[in-house]
Order: structure tokens, then C-alpha cells, then sequence
């Protein structure tokens, strides 16, 4: 199947305190939140930028489907704390002062901005739960 209008909708993020994800989400990146629903000791966060109301990330709490085991929800929580779980791709037109204000937000830089070989200049930070951000600059 091919389809010219796939887009994508929503994407999902696992966060592990859903007020330091507000914090990088909402007041550092500077998105709106859209739905904060709570059910027994979990949270979920929908966020997205602002002007994008067609594209979310759901922040949630890691291994909460109720399938997911002991084991693999200890080792969720180990890759998130590395930053190899989970990892999410944003774009800006100017690079430098995205990062800058990432930098000075107190966002864990992992990578300063660079030229990559393959062509793209970019940065990477990690959310409060650890999941790696890059940020790519696109004309």
C-alpha cells in the first residue's frame, strides 16, 4: 500500500515524573500540553508545538501496559537512564539558537551542535526521563 496521506499523528515517549517532563516539554521547548489524564499512581501527557495541532507525543508512564513484566519494565528504566530507549527528531531553521536555549534550560546536552558525514548539521539533548532529542537545522 502507498499513500501520499500518511502523516503521522502521535507518537509515544515513556517519562518516569511527569512534572519534570512539563518542564522540558512545556516550559523549555516551549509546547502546549493537551490532555493530562491520571488513572491509580500513573500519569500521560499529551504535548505538541504550538501551530502543529495534527502532530502529539504522549508522554507515559514507562511499561504501563499491564502485559509488560517485572523484568521488562526493569529493563525500560535501565535503557531510559541511558538514553537508548526511546529518542525523537525535531527540526529548526536556526540550530545554534535552539541549542543555546537548550544549553541554558538546563537540558542534558549530549552533543553540541555539528556537521554530521551524512549531511545533516545537528545536536542532541536528553529529556529528564533520558530520552535522546536531536535537533537537526532544515532550511
Amino acid at each position: 500500500m502507498t499513500s501520499p496521506e500518511l502523516r503521522i499523528r502521535t507518537t509515544f515517549l515513556p517519562h518516569d515524573d511527569a512534572e519534570a517532563a512539563l518542564g522540558f516539554y512545556r516550559d523549555l521547548l516551549g509546547w502546549e500540553l493537551r490532555l493530562d489524564v491520571g488513572w491509580e499512581q500513573m500519569r500521560w501527557l499529551t504535548v505538541g508545538p504550538v501551530g502543529q495541532p495534527d502532530v502529539s507525543v504522549v508522554l507515559h508512564p514507562p511499561g504501563a501496559d499491564p502485559s509488560t513484566t517485572e523484568e521488562e519494565r526493569r529493563v525500560i528504566t535501565e535503557m531510559m537512564a541511558k538514553g537508548t530507549f526511546a529518542s525523537l527528531m525535531l527540526s529548526t531553521p536556526d540550530l545554534d539558537a535552539t541549542f543555546e536555549a537548550l544549553r541554558v534550560g538546563g537540558a542534558d546536552v549530549v552533543q553540541e551542535p555539528m556537521q554530521q558525514d551524512w549531511g545533516a548539521r545537528d545536536c542532541a539533548v536528553r529529556d529528564p526521563a533520558g530520552n535522546m532529542i536531536r535537533v537537526q537545522e532544515v532550511a
